[in-house]
């Protein structure tokens, strides 16, 4: 992705999904159940379940939610629910790749409501591996460039860990391995260093960029419509949408 819009799109498509609190709680309630099953409820000892917890909060979740489906993770509570992760992919428009995470209590259904919008979109589902294979899972952590220096940064995030830090659009970004992502972001949380947004996600090995805005606008399209399921949790895509195309259609 062109360094001059890879957060604006990122943004983009954020505010697009904050807009619908409901579908974000519940969302996030399941990220919190299967992160505190798999790492341990504490989030002093669970760096992954530190950061849902601080996403919960910044998207004004009640922290009694946030606590009883991380109870519901550890098995404090009682809950029958059995979450499955699933991965479908397939290509949007101008040859966009998406990668759609479910997280569900019935594939079936799933699977039946993502081929729908596929279908509807005019696209179908590809097979496993075939877009995932150009996607890396990473951890991806965004620190607004004018809170703190460049190299006061990367000097952190490297000593913790960090593959990698550039910095483009007024924004720091730091890559790591999934294994050291909890490292770096302790390194972080010590040094005072506040996030934009952090999180393990997949990051794909080149993006497309869609310059025409009809394209652009039906490609979006998708990928909200995608988010609106009930049991999809994340599209990961290697779209680049240039800021001027974004403005445009923001207008």
């Amino acid at each position: 992705m062109s360094g001059h819009s890879k957060w604006k799109t990122i943004q983009h498509k954020k505010g697009a999904a904050d807009a619908k609190r409901g579908k974000i709680f519940s969302k996030l309630s399941k990220e919190l159940m299967l992160c505190a099953k798999s790492g341990g409820g504490n989030p002093d000892h669970n760096p992954s379940l530190r950061t849902l917890i601080s996403k919960a909060r910044s998207s004004n979740m009640p922290m009694e939610n946030v606590d009883r489906a991380i109870k519901k993770g550890t098995g404090e509570l009682k809950d029958d629910t059995v979450l499955e992760e699933v991965m479908y992919e397939g290509f949007a428009g101008g040859g966009v790749a998406l990668v759609v995470s479910v997280l569900t209590d019935n594939k079936n259904r799933a699977a039946a409501e993502v081929r729908h919008v596929f279908t509807k979109c005019g696209s179908n589902l590809a097979a496993q591996n075939a877009v995932s294979r150009n996607f890396k899972r990473k951890g991806q952590i965004m620190v607004d460039a004018s809170t703190i220096d460049e190299d006061k940064l990367m000097a952190i995030a490297l000593d913790a860990g960090a593959e990698d830090m550039s910095t483009e659009d007024g924004v720091h970004e730091i890559i790591t391995d999934p294994a050291a992502y909890g490292a770096v972001v302790d390194a972080l949380e010590k040094a005072g260093v506040k996030t934009a947004s952090s999180e393990i996600t997949l990051i794909p090995d080149a993006y497309v960029t869609v310059t025409d805005k009809a394209t652009a606008s039906s490609v979006m399209k998708f990928i909200e419509m995608l988010d609106d399921i009930e049991d999809v949790q994340n599209v990961y895509t290697n779209l680049d949408v240039p800021e001027s195309v974004l403005k445009e259609l923001e207008t």
